[in-house]
């Protein structure tokens, strides 16, 4: 019995981790959202366009960095919990086990206490979240700036 309750301890810090760093990446994302109408903004009043080839080059850089940020927060934010929780000792290797499992590239040789290793499965879930929350945004954005670029040549 005490190896399901251990079990149930570790899904339902897993399913907190997931709701937290969803709603960092949500927030994150309106962010991202906010800087690119500021800059919008302030081109359309300097007489410039969004729509031309390298400043939409270069904004879609930024929010892929912007979103490589988010996902490094919320790798560590597990780390971070596997440290506290005794899953793994050191913060280095947390750092390295929560990065390789919210990639789900799963290749460090890194493993944690067997009583907390759900949440390695869980976090290579929520990895898949949030890279396909990442990528819907990214492909949002980029249509949205290329055609801006197609509207504004026509």
């Amino acid at each position: 019995m005490q190896s399901w309750t251990v079990w149930n301890t570790s899904l339902m810090w897993s399913f907190a981790l997931i709701a937290l760093t969803i709603a960092i990446h949500l927030t994150g994302i309106g962010l991202i959202v906010n800087v690119i109408e500021k800059f919008r903004s302030g081109l359309l009043r300097s007489q410039h366009y969004l729509g031309s080839t390298p400043t939409t080059v270069a904004v879609i850089v930024a929010v892929a960095l912007g979103l490589a940020a988010l996902h490094g927060i919320e790798c560590l934010i597990w780390a971070l919990a596997f440290v506290r929780l005794g899953a793994l000792l050191s913060p280095g290797e947390a750092a390295l086990y929560s990065v390789d499992s919210m990639t789900t590239r799963g290749a460090s040789g890194l493993h944690l206490e067997p009583s907390w290793r759900m949440m390695g499965a869980v976090e290579a879930g929520d990895g898949m979240l949030l890279f396909g929350i990442s990528t819907a945004f990214l492909f949002y954005v980029m249509i949205r700036l290329w055609k801006a670029d197609i509207d504004t040549r026509v």
